[in-house]
């Protein structure tokens, strides 16, 4: 039964994948662009943390976390340089 399920979770999580690069491609504003990147992110995180617990191993879980990290880390600096133009100052 687990078995249906995460291969049901895997397709409806491709399915917002895709829809979300087709957003990225028709966004008509850049913030637009930004939260469909972050939404990107977290569909990629569900996608590793699925797939951890299909393998039946922790350590994809770690690497989602990193890649939370990191995702939120991105969407601070695109907004950052939305706003002031730079992202060092």
């Amino acid at each position: 039964m687990l078995g249906y399920a995460l291969t049901f979770m895997f397709a409806c999580i491709g399915l917002a994948f895709a829809l979300n690069i087709w957003r990225l491609f028709t966004a008509p504003t850049l913030t637009d662009r930004i939260v469909t990147l972050d939404t990107m992110t977290i569909n990629a995180i569900a996608l590793v943390v699925l797939y951890g617990i299909r393998a039946g191993t922790g350590l994809y879980l770690e690497a989602a976390v990193l890649l939370a990290l990191t995702g939120f880390l991105g969407t601070v600096a695109y907004c950052k340089f939305l706003l002031r133009g730079s992202i060092i100052e």
